[in-house]
């Protein structure tokens, strides 16, 4: 059994949530540059330039490249021949979020009760923290943090089985659509299909913690998943909501099986600050 010392996975959850907030992953910066080289229309040639410019100062400075430094969203993936000592593993994913949004300029954006109390909380936590056990003695752990301008753009939708491809393409494209400049876009479209509800919305908001350029192994939801991002991309929103060729960077999909009577779809959307961070310990 191999012994993971809380205080070492509170260290580096620290260390993620600074660098996530300030540095943007290079697989991220590279879809914004290549969206510089597409882009025709002058606002948002003009909107890229300054998004770029932003994340490399960001990055220079170590500052946050956005103010909305978000709520912090963990997924663990936990061995099974590994024990987390001297303290729960989400105790230890907290106080890691703790720290670092406490000591570092990172805005505090959670609080105590979602309707009646309002009261932010002051350090960002609790995170929303999903666990699931694997296979070995490893524990990986990936965050998002997630802003509130392109979460509030998401939609569910429980579609009939007869709908099918049509339907579950109408219902992505059209969120996106609809969401306009709120998500600060270029955006990336993570999907959700089956499972149930609350299974397709975990599965497009993980979709987004994917590394660029990786597809849906199934070759018809790859293909699909190229599509939609054709048909997006024809909208006309553009970076920023102000018109132009790029709305979407990508879209990625992610399936589970599901009951014969539904076809859960979910829509997550991420801003162009598409941050992320993972270790392996």
């Amino acid at each position: 059994m191999k012994e993971i010392k809380a205080a070492e996975i509170t260290k580096e959850v620290k260390r993620l949530c600074v660098e996530a907030a300030c540095d943007l992953p290079e697989d991220v910066e590279k879809l914004l540059r290549e969206a510089q080289e597409k882009e025709e229309s002058e606002f948002g040639c003009y909107s890229l330039e300054k998004v770029v410019e932003n994340l490399e100062l960001a990055r220079k400075d170590m500052v946050p490249m956005c103010q909305d430094t978000g709520i912090l969203v963990v997924y663990a993936e936990l061995g099974e021949d590994v024990k987390v000592a001297d303290s729960s593993l989400d105790d230890a994913i907290n106080e890691g979020v703790r720290q670092a949004y406490v000591e570092h300029p990172l805005r505090k954006s959670v609080v105590t009760d979602p309707l009646f109390d309002r009261k932010n909380t002051g350090d960002n936590t609790p995170a929303i923290i999903y666990t699931e056990i694997v296979p070995g003695d490893k524990l990986k752990i990936q965050i998002l943090p997630k802003g509130a301008g392109s979460e509030n753009m998401g939609a569910l939708k429980m579609l009939k089985p007869a709908d099918g491809v049509e339907g579950v393409k109408e219902f992505i494209i059209n969120t996106v659509v609809k969401a306009g400049g709120n998500p600060c876009p270029p955006v990336i479209v993570g999907v959700g299909i089956g499972g149930t509800m609350d299974k397709a919305t975990m599965l497009s908001k993980k979709a987004l913690g994917r590394e660029v350029g990786e597809r849906h192994p199934d070759v018809r939801y790859k293909a699909l998943e190229e599509e939609i991002l054709a048909e997006i991309n024809k909208s006309g929103v553009g970076p920023q909501g102000l018109g132009g060729r790029v709305t979407a960077l990508e879209v990625r999909i992610e399936t589970f099986p599901t009951h014969i009577a539904t076809l859960p779809v979910a829509v997550n959307l991420n801003c162009h600050a598409a941050r992320h961070k993972e270790v392996i310990l």
